[in-house]
């Protein structure tokens, strides 16, 4: 069963907002943002997101992260008033800290339901896995306050749907369906609104099937050539390859394959 996750960093001794369950059980940490039913997130709140990130990456019990929120949304974006409130120096540090969940090794899985806009679309998207219930609108309204995505939205959108269609949800503050979404390229599943929790936890599962090290090193692959030329991108992922090769993993994987049992990964 979950429990209440212990921070030892003292930044974390009273989180903003939110909270962390671990289960350890199946190597699982959710992080559940808990100011229902709209789930603001307050300017604090995103530095102490970073730091949990951050913490659970490091914790050998946890193999995979999930990002939820409590009730019929997941956020309808950030603390409107905190924006005004907030130094420059702090506002500038806002897309690092969302992009928390791109920078972990683990795999992380976000279950989005209801609201997804504002600062709660760019921290979904900052995710590797996008399960989508169907009542999930995303949308990115910065237009209607005069103001653009500050935290990645925009950058990150553009390099998945491409200009055309990021141009129409930051510039018109559209509302796009989970189902547009999923056609999109934006979420990676979509699913009936009572089917959310269960499509998460079979994903955390099939995710925990695999080799710990070939998917840390897949996930950071991915990022790192997101950018880069075909050419360089094949070179990396040679390199990543012939590492992977000479890992226990590997020659588990292959034996596993030929005695047709399923194989006992250690990510080494």
């Amino acid at each position: 069963m979950p429990s209440p996750y212990t921070f030892a960093d003292p930044r974390l001794a009273k989180l903003d907002g939110f909270k962390v369950e671990i289960d350890e059980a199946h190597e699982r940490a959710d992080i559940i943002l808990g100011r229902p039913p709209y789930n603001v997130v307050a300017m604090p709140q995103r530095d102490q997101l970073r730091l949990t990130f951050e913490t659970l990456d490091e914790d050998p019990r946890v193999r995979i992260i999930v990002l939820r929120g409590e009730g019929e949304h997941f956020s309808s974006g950030g603390n409107i008033g905190g924006f005004m409130e907030a130094s420059p120096e702090h506002v500038s540090k806002l897309a690092w800290n969302i992009a928390a969940p791109a920078r972990c090794a683990k795999p992380v899985i976000v279950a989005n339901r209801g609201y997804c806009f504002g600062v709660g679309f760019e921290l979904s998207l900052a995710c590797d896995f996008r399960i989508a219930s169907e009542t999930t609108q995303y949308a990115l309204p910065e237009q209607k306050l005069g103001q653009i995505p500050g935290s990645g939205g925009s950058a990150r959108l553009q390099k998945m749907v491409g200009i055309t269609r990021t141009k129409d949800i930051v510039m018109r503050s559209k509302r796009i369906s989970a189902k547009q979404a999923l056609e999109w390229g934006i979420a990676t599943e979509c699913v009936p609104d009572s089917e959310l929790e269960k499509a998460t936890d079979k994903l955390v599962d099939e995710l925990r099937s695999f080799s710990p090290l070939a998917q840390r090193t897949a996930k950071k692959l991915l990022n790192d050539t997101e950018d880069s030329t075909l050419a360089i991108a094949m070179e990396l992922e040679g390199h990543c390859y012939s590492r992977l090769r000479q890992s226990e993993d590997f020659k588990e994987g292959v034996e596993a394959f030929n005695a047709k049992r399923p194989p006992k990964f250690v990510g080494r």
